[in-house]
């Protein structure tokens, strides 16, 4: 028998949740997947991020209706991965499933990600999507470049498949949680210790009914920690930038000196000047840029500044007390 542990992050996830943990409590009864590997979810990890709905009411009615349900609190809202790494941190399972709250994610696929695992001898198992995403165009051609561009950054190769719908080795992933750094993006971390991962077809439903969690600015921001966590090869990128730059000011030079001695003038040209101290400026100041942002997470790491924080449920400490006293 397989034990499985669940871990969904929550943000907004007052209407979809109640449908979702209904599906995965019939999971929570032994069952068997297509290959004919008993397994049973034991423990499904709602880990409040604190959303601007009332997940945090709709966490607790579930964990009384169903005693397979552990509610994980956060002292503040830390975002997707870190709530994701506070769940697997806080799972006993052989095997841990990350999925998302909003229902596009089918319970019903766990089963078929155990057997891709066993099958293959793997401890990381990817969805890979045979539908279109539910998103607009733009938002999934985005994705994509980012995960091919960080792909070819990180040293694990598996960003190019990574989707929050995996499958983990449960002992990997309570490791992961215990060691990722601030800043730290969760595929990296597991791209470091668990080798090649494999994929699993899958079908994407459409999100429930909410508006999305991620703006612009905050994809932007996930973006650049998985450009930053990948490792130092961006700052290789940096050196290479400036070599770069270097051959270019030497070309230059020596088209002067062989025009010097042809036309006996130097032409005239502030305009070719000021593009390459520009050019130039601006490539100094990117690779600054650059540098300055893992020295940044280095000092943060350094400070000891926390990936998450679990507490108590708020409503069960002195913060609820006047709620809970009130007529």
């Amino acid at each position: 028998m397989h034990r499985v542990s669940v871990v969904i992050p929550v943000y907004q996830g007052e209407r979809t949740l109640p449908e979702l943990v209904q599906e995965l409590a019939v999971l929570s009864a032994p069952t068997r997947s297509a290959a004919g590997h008993e397994f049973v979810v034991v423990e499904l990890l709602l880990v409040s991020d604190r959303g601007p709905d009332r997940s945090d009411a709709v966490i607790r009615d579930l964990a009384v209706s169903y005693d397979f349900v552990r509610p994980i609190w956060l002292s503040r809202n830390f975002g997707q991965h870190p709530a994701t790494l506070a769940g697997m941190a806080s799972s006993s399972g052989d095997w841990i499933v990350t999925m998302d709250e909003d229902g596009q994610h089918d319970p019903a696929f766990i089963g078929d990600f155990l057997d891709v695992a066993l099958a293959r001898g793997l401890q990381l198992v990817y969805a890979n999507p045979i539908n279109r995403s539910p998103h607009g165009k733009v938002r999934n051609g985005g994705s994509r470049l980012a995960k091919g561009l960080s792909s070819k950054l990180s040293p694990g190769g598996n960003l190019a498949i990574a989707q929050s719908y995996r499958l983990v080795l449960g002992e990997v992933g309570r490791s992961v949680a215990a060691y990722a750094g601030s800043g730290v993006y969760l595929d990296v971390a597991l791209g470091w210790v668990t080798g090649p991962a494999a994929v699993c077809p899958v079908e994407l439903r459409r999100e429930g009914d909410r508006p999305s969690g991620y703006s612009l600015r905050r994809l932007v921001s996930h973006f650049w920690n998985l450009i930053i966590s990948s490792g130092t090869r961006p700052l290789r990128l940096v050196s290479v930038l400036g070599g770069l730059f270097v051959s270019v000011g030497m070309l230059f030079t020596l088209y002067l000196i062989i025009v010097r001695f042809t036309a006996h003038s130097i032409p005239q040209g502030w305009t070719s000047v000021m593009v390459l101290v520009l050019v130039s400026t601006g490539a100094i100041l990117f690779s600054l840029g650059i540098i300055a942002e893992y020295v940044g997470v280095a000092v943060s790491m350094a400070m000891g500044k926390p990936l998450y924080l679990i507490i108590a449920d708020p409503n069960d400490g002195p913060l609820g007390r006047d709620v809970k006293d009130a007529p």
